[in-house]
């Protein structure tokens, strides 16, 4: 038995929330604390607050830029064989 439709984008959701609250803490509301503050311990450095989402920027990119050239290749092919085998 599978996970149903309503649990997986529950799952989803939640997972969503979780990261975009770490997120918004680690980015806005951090450098607002004094940098011995203990709460500083439970985050990594700042620099990765931007680093790590133009990382998964470029990634994502990369992985749309990769499916849309592939598409275009397979619509290409076939329509080099629907000429081919109309000229034949």
């Amino acid at each position: 038995m599978g996970v149903s439709d309503k649990a997986l984008g529950g799952l989803m959701l939640a997972t969503a929330g979780i990261v975009f609250t770490y997120y918004t803490i680690w980015a806005l509301l951090l450098p607002l604390l004094p940098s011995d503050h203990p709460v500083q311990d439970l985050f990594p450095s700042r620099e990765w607050a931007v680093r790590l989402p133009a990382f998964i920027l470029l990634v994502g990119i990369c992985g749309i830029g990769g499916f849309v050239g592939n598409v275009v290749l397979k619509e290409n092919r076939k329509k080099a064989q629907k000429r081919a085998s109309k000229s034949a």
